[in-house]
């Protein structure tokens, strides 16, 4: 047992479990934590076992009814809490994100803003998770519909935004009642530790927070079949939500999934051009591309084609791709770590083979600092139609595959046809077109005339395999609370 974060190893932090209000230490194996701009090992994190992961489930078991019986408003007053240390601390985190993740500091600045934001409107909310009196049939009776806890939350994270998944878990499931054990992503597990630490020292009770790290396949399954849990919410991989679901069947567990995207980006004859580039650029290529709800294939009307490429073309060599911490003004920084950055290249020359044109990019990016992290150049392909294994596939990664329409209902059909339906993204003047978005275009979340980023008070919800239930805003609160019905007989 420890009250420390981390310790020092060989000269390098070594961060620790965090169950029950105290770091443990454990003996368990060390992960090493990356730079992917560097390839440096920056900490390691230890990882816990079936174990250890049982003691924190039972450690959020143990405060769970303490915690659900507190007011609305003391539960708010310690979110509130560890919103003002997160900002009092967002520069350190900004800078440990950018470390351990690679995207450019004003995007980790974004990211832990966001963390707040999410936690924020979490504890705003606290007194509006309303039930319902209902009339009965008996003159003599009242039904009462209650929201109640569920009790124990499992919250596993990816890696690309790791501060604002864990807001977006801790936050709803804190306020409405219930604890949680957080399993953040094994790429960047230490932000998810320093917010931790940030929340005891916001004054949570012990156990209402916990966290472990480890392999998906090893605890995150424990954590995941245990009858402990009754909630699991998970931010990650189509392939990884399958797993999750399929181990979460065994005990029928509540399951709310947020997976991968294929976003549409249409920009029809009529749209503005200047923002219609601008937010290409800024939907593809932000955190390199790494973000679910990234511009992920384009559809760009013939009318303005020409037009817009070169205009986008301009843009995206103008791009400037390098280490975020020691370059200065750089737009872009690196793949999260080496498997990744092969699946990228990889992709692009099958896109090759199968007749698309590479207009710019389309390599490693080598030489100097290049070397020693996983950087990709910004890429463009053309002459790409919509079988192309580019056209169906998430790419996440700086890559944007691009093709002409002839209008919208053929924009519309090439946007449909896909296994992901997440985000998507139109540009248009015509408010005939605009209206009949809600009927013709089967995407849960549609940036209309902007680029990406969801606001906390909106709804956050894939369709097919983007995922299950959805996030933010009062609809994904709800989703940390059940439902109570009491028939209440007063003669």
């Amino acid at each position: 047992m420890s009250q420390s974060l981390k310790s020092q190893q060989d000269g390098v932090d070594v961060y620790n479990q965090f169950i029950g209000g105290q770091w443990l230490t454990g003996d368990g194996e060390l992960l090493d934590v990356l730079n992917p701009a560097t390839g440096e090992v920056i900490a390691r994190a230890r990882l816990a076992d079936e174990k250890l992961a049982d003691q924190a489930l039972q450690a959020a078991q143990k405060a769970f009814p303490a915690w659900s019986r507190k007011t609305a408003v003391e539960r708010a007053d310690h979110l509130y809490r560890l919103v003002e240390l997160i900002q009092e601390n967002r520069d350190r985190l900004a800078r440990l994100i950018t470390t351990e993740q690679g995207k450019p500091l004003s995007e980790s600045d974004a990211d832990v803003s966001m963390c707040c934001d999410l936690i924020r409107f979490a504890a705003e909310n606290t007194r509006r998770l309303e039930g319902d009196i209902i009339p009965a049939d008996d003159p003599d009776e009242q039904i009462w519909i209650q929201k109640v806890p569920h009790g124990v939350v499992v919250g596993i994270t990816a890696w690309n935004f790791p501060a604002a998944l864990i807001g977006r878990k801790l936050g709803p499931a804190l306020a409405a009642g219930n604890t949680i054990v957080l399993k953040p992503s094994e790429e960047t597990p230490l932000t998810a530790l320093e917010l931790v630490e940030l929340a005891r020292q916001a004054g949570i009770p012990d156990g209402v927070v916990n966290l472990v790290n480890g392999r998906g396949r090893d605890i995150g399954n424990h954590l995941i079949q245990s009858p402990i849990t009754q909630l699991v919410s998970m931010t990650g991989s189509v392939r990884g939500g399958r797993e999750i679901n399929k181990a979460a069947a065994e005990h029928l567990k509540i399951v709310r999934l947020e997976l991968g995207g294929k976003a549409p980006f249409i920009v029809l004859d009529d749209a503005d051009l200047d923002p219609a580039v601008d937010a290409a650029i800024a939907s593809r290529y932000n955190n390199c591309g790494q973000v679910c709800t990234c511009n992920e294939r384009m559809y760009v009307q013939s009318g303005i084609y020409d037009r817009f490429l070169e205009r986008f073309k301009q843009r995206v060599e103008a791009l400037k791709v390098g280490n975020p911490l020691t370059d200065k003004d750089v737009d872009m920084g690196p793949k999260i770590n080496a498997k990744e950055l092969d699946k990228i290249h990889d992709m692009v020359e099958h896109a090759q083979s199968q007749g698309a044109r590479l207009l710019t990019g389309g390599k490693r990016l080598t030489g100097g600092d290049y070397d020693k992290g996983n950087y990709y150049a910004p890429t463009i392909l053309t002459n790409v139609n919509n079988d192309m294994d580019i056209m169906k596939e998430e790419i996440f990664g700086p890559v944007a595959p691009i093709m002409k329409v002839d209008g919208f209902e053929q924009a519309m059909a090439y946007a449909n046809a896909s296994e992901y339906g997440l985000s998507a993204y139109v540009f248009t003047q015509n408010v005939k077109h605009l209206m009949a978005l809600t009927r013709e275009l089967d995407f849960g979340e549609i940036y209309v005339n902007r680029g990406g980023g969801e606001s906390v008070q909106g709804f956050h919800k894939g369709y097919r395999n983007s995922g299950l239930g959805g996030e933010d805003g009062k609809y994904g609160l709800e989703a940390y609370v059940k439902s109570k019905t009491m028939y209440v007989h007063y003669s």
